[in-house]
């Protein structure tokens, strides 16, 4: 299991992204003033709700989905932002286009490592289910074939996805979107940009949470830090600090891997090791593997879910742009730009 390297560094590269918004800048309308307040209010609230009350909370499959629930609620919310800017994609300068193209196409691309990772787990299901039926029959002749399965799921569990090793890279990547670009005479433009620099910092530490639960990478793990003129800036430290510090402490354990739901499940097959070995297994000792195997599959199914759920957000979001660019007549190099291509792309601040 990788170990934390260096201390945690701050994510703020580019200066103060919100002199958009000073008072150098035209004052905004009470209208748009209110939009950006409801909207930063909401995101507040809903980062409040993914802090752990308690350690035993942190990287867990329960957080995971509740984590990924939030970030679709989020960026439906600046869906219906843009729609009460009445902002249509004609106004947009062609860099936000751009930097929106690059940066969602980065996030799909995460959405298919989460959801190939969560697969790979739920394959080992089946090593499981059979080691819990031989198990179950309490005959000697099947024990053998228990104990063979669940050594088979072990393996399976600390072997390597390749589809995670892009994680860090994309990342890193997004990283240095953390920066606003400079919006012309746009007063609607400014609160949009301001808004999106919200959801993007709570996407881009969501996924490193869930880089990190499923590469068993500290590398993986990001510390962002937020302007203080922020409303929600004390929610999302709050959040930050709390499952960062718990998380180090799980990257330096011994353990199989460092998620709660397959550590349970490991327990509980090193507790049934000794009953093997003896050749007997009742159905009292037997029960807590078979709990905790019922809520690792509900826990990854759940996931799984909500992931399949944000990749669906983010698609519908870059097919409804690309379709407004087509009506507008776009250049067919934006319309055409592959997932691969754009990927690649040299990136830009947002």
């Amino acid at each position: 299991m990788a170990r934390p390297q260096d201390p945690p560094r701050g994510f703020f590269p580019f200066g103060n992204p919100f002199k958009n918004l000073s008072s150098k800048n035209p004052v905004l309308s009470s209208n748009l003033l209110s939009l950006l307040n409801t909207f930063e209010t909401n995101l507040a609230s809903s980062i409040t709700k993914l802090v752990p009350k308690e350690k035993s909370q942190i990287l867990t499959l329960s957080w995971m989905s509740q984590a990924m629930a939030s970030l679709c609620q989020t960026h439906n919310a600046i869906k219906t932002l843009i729609t009460d800017l009445e902002l249509p994609v004609s106004d947009w300068e062609d860099k936000w286009v751009d930097i929106y193209l690059d940066i969602s196409v980065k996030l799909l691309d995460l959405c298919n490592a989460f959801s190939s990772e969560l697969s790979r787990l739920n394959q080992g299901h089946l090593f499981l289910q059979f080691a819990l039926h031989n198990l179950g029959t309490n005959a000697p002749q099947n024990l053998p074939k228990a104990q063979s399965s669940l050594d088979a799921w072990k393996q399976h569990i600390v072997s390597k996805n390749p589809r995670l090793e892009s994680c860090h890279a994309i990342l890193t990547s997004l990283v240095q979107t953390l920066n606003l670009p400079k919006v012309k005479n746009s007063a609607k433009g400014k609160v949009l940009m301001r808004a999106l620099y919200g959801v993007k910092v709570k996407t881009l530490y969501i996924s490193g949470v869930f880089a990190a639960a499923f590469s068993g990478s500290s590398q993986n793990l990001l510390y962002v830090t937020v302007s203080n003129e922020l409303p929600w800036a004390p929610s999302f430290m709050d959040m930050q600090n709390t499952m960062n510090s718990e998380m180090k402490s799980i990257f330096l354990s011994d353990g199989l891997t460092v998620m709660k739901e397959l550590e349970a499940v490991d327990s509980g097959v090193k507790n049934l090791a000794p009953a093997i070995q003896q050749g007997s297994i009742d159905s009292i000792s037997l029960q807590p593997l078979k709990d905790s195997v019922t809520e690792l599959t509900s826990g990854i199914d759940l996931v799984s879910k909500e992931v399949d759920c944000f990749f669906k957000i983010l698609l519908s979001g870059r097919d409804t742009l690309l379709e407004n660019l087509r009506s507008m007549g776009a250049p067919t190099t934006v319309l055409t730009t592959s997932p691969k291509k754009a990927a690649g792309k040299k990136q830009r601040g947002f």
